[in-house]
């Protein structure tokens, strides 16, 4: 992040549009789908959803959480990101000075870590996981766009992409309550998975992911 003089909040461009929050997919327990060709799965494509309890006398499926204790330890990272997208102008003042809540970063990365921590708490059916490391980072990758990625690893029986996926949202979302009153049209844009290993399916990798964000 860059330091530096104060800047005059009320002076900041505003809008009135409502923030978007991006989509999350939950990636720990299901197959390894393999690159998408862009064409739709049809339900006979879907994978086993293990979440789904066997169906019972009148063939009703409910929700379970998914027994692992027969699985692998094994080591198991994941990378996730989230994008904070600013009105035109914005974000170039936010990094430069302090908003009604102070400094941004130090207060979003302890959030995203926090989130990360607290995953299988907010989320129904994951598992409690004792984490080895979080890790979050912000980023600057254009003009009015700002990057927040949370990587999370352990040793354990399940993964860690809900964690990571936690952390990058929970950060992104503080940011946005740190920069809110100078405009509501703030987006939370493209939660999402960038990298996973460990497990069955060993390493998944999005198409088109870096290991470092690119500069604006």
């Amino acid at each position: 992040m860059c330091p530096g003089r104060r800047f005059p909040w009320g002076a900041l461009p505003r809008s009135d549009a409502a923030p978007t929050l991006g989509g999350m997919s939950d990636a720990r327990n299901a197959p390894d789908p393999g690159p998408s060709s862009g064409a739709p799965l049809g339900p006979d494509a879907l994978p086993e959803l293990s979440h789904l309890a066997p169906p019972d006398a009148a063939g009703r499926r409910g929700a379970r959480m998914v027994d692992v204790g027969g699985k692998e330890v094994t080591r198991r990272t994941a990378l996730a990101r989230a994008l904070v997208v600013f009105p035109p102008g914005l974000l170039e003042a936010v990094l430069r000075g302090q908003g009604p809540k102070g400094p941004i970063e130090e207060v979003a990365r302890l959030a995203g870590i926090l989130g990360a921590k607290r995953t299988g708490e907010l989320i129904p059916l994951c598992h409690p996981l004792g984490l080895d490391a979080v890790d979050v980072t912000l980023a600057r990758v254009a003009a009015d766009t700002l990057e927040v990625r949370c990587r999370a690893s352990c040793a354990g029986r399940t993964g860690v992409e809900m964690e990571a996926l936690m952390g990058a949202s929970l950060a992104a979302l503080t940011v946005y309550d740190m920069t809110k009153a100078a405009s509501k049209g703030i987006r939370i844009e493209r939660v999402e998975l960038l990298e996973k290993t460990g497990g069955r399916s060993g390493h998944w990798r999005a198409e088109g992911a870096n290991d470092a964000p690119a500069p604006p």
